[in-house]
């Protein structure tokens, strides 16, 4: 059952950091809409679904604590305005818990034709039709407060890796200028009568490409604002993996201790345990169910290709110590037959499976963070998750 949003802004956010591990984290992130247990996957849903068939009752049924939908995809269609008059984005989509919305700008530099940037915002093309958008921090902000989700992000530039230093230092002051101007227009929405979320909350991001001391210099100076919590943005956008864990432990001392660090569009089983490793509180990425929609399955041995011909007669699940709907009931010869077939079915278990497993990932973290044994599970499964198993 869904609640109605409340019309009074009283809750007030906070991060309680249970204990600490070296650099890994274990945290609580309270919210108007839940407790959200740290550290977190959430699950991508960028037009308020998962791509795959899954529902926001599948996603209850994975252990999704957080969905995330986007922003600009939302403003292309169906349109915020049609979203706040059915009540903001839980109500739409049927969840209960909390959501967060990405500001649009990382759509806005990788999608959108003939972008121009400006101090005001951004002019650009929609990669739908063709038509003509501006967007800036306050558009973003009127664009998620209509939405109504529990943490709106602030509206960013970010950088393709690598880019020249000075570039990327002219983008992060004006990035900077951009988060104020997101605080300001948040703060104004969630105190205006019919606001669908006065409780929304902002995070904001840390840019600085791949240059240590533009990052450390810029997490430093939007700490000074002291939002709910932070983003590390500008990563895995192609600069070498060992690259992206450099810059988390150099901003993993400066990052305010008391704030949920979020590792923005990250990424693979290895990456989260490495994240975890290093500070991270908060992940995402669309990995999980595009990887399953073309037949690669995560496993606590590796990733597996169903499609491969050596499951064509294989009656076991996909990983025999998974609980996932598809594990308990389907084999990998069946599941094989309807990628085959080209029945979506196929498509749909696979994406139940992967989420299942990044948010089983999650469980098992944090309850060796819980129990002191995060070093061990650390050095236990960051080369197994990386590896394609033989299966024989």
């Amino acid at each position: 059952m869904i609640h109605n949003e409340r019309h009074t802004q009283m809750f007030q956010p906070f991060f309680e950091l249970i204990k600490t591990e070296g650099n890994a984290r274990r945290g609580r992130f309270h919210t108007v809409h839940g407790t959200i247990e740290t550290p977190v996957f959430m699950n991508v849903g960028t037009s308020a679904a998962i791509k795959g068939g899954i529902s926001t009752l599948d996603l209850l049924d994975v252990g999704c604590q957080v969905e995330l939908s986007n922003t600009y995809h939302l403003h292309v269609r169906p349109g915020e305005d049609v979203i706040r008059s059915l009540g903001g984005i839980r109500r739409f989509f049927h969840w209960d818990r909390p959501v967060l919305t990405d500001s649009g700008g990382f759509q806005v530099f990788s999608l959108a034709k003939l972008r121009k940037i400006s101090e005001e915002g951004v002019h650009f093309q929609s990669h739908i039709d063709g038509k003509h958008i501006f967007m800036g921090p306050e558009e973003s902000m009127r664009i998620q407060s209509a939405l109504g989700s529990t943490i709106a992000m602030a509206f960013d530039e970010c950088v393709p890796n690598p880019s020249p230093y000075p570039y990327v230092r002219n983008s992060i002051g004006r990035t900077t200028r951009w988060l104020y101007r997101c605080k300001t227009e948040l703060d104004r929405l969630n105190e205006l009568p019919g606001t669908v979320n006065p409780d929304q909350i902002l995070f904001g991001i840390n840019q600085g490409g791949t240059y240590p001391d533009l990052r450390r210099a810029h997490m430093e100076e939007i700490a000074q604002l002291d939002l709910p919590g932070y983003a590390i943005g500008g990563l895995a956008v192609g600069e070498p993996t060992e690259v992206m864990y450099e810059i988390l432990e150099e901003l993993n001392p400066v990052m305010p201790r008391g704030k949920p660090r979020y590792l923005m569009g990250v990424g693979t089983p290895l990456n989260i345990v490495e994240g975890v490793y290093r500070g991270v509180d908060f992940f995402d990425c669309v990995m999980p169910s595009r990887n399953a929609r073309h037949g690669y399955l995560f496993t606590w041995h590796g990733t597996m290709n169903i499609l491969n011909n050596k499951f064509e007669r294989d009656a076991r699940p996909i990983d025999e110590t998974c609980g996932c709907p598809a594990c308990r009931n389907y084999s990998r010869a069946y599941i094989r037959h309807l990628f085959k077939a080209k029945e979506i079915l196929g498509m749909r278990l696979g994406v139940l499976h992967n989420l299942f497993f990044y948010n089983d990932l999650m469980q098992k973290i944090r309850d060796a963070l819980d129990e002191d044994r995060y070093e061990s599970f650390y050095r236990m499964y960051r080369d197994i998750l990386a590896t394609r198993p033989d299966y024989r």
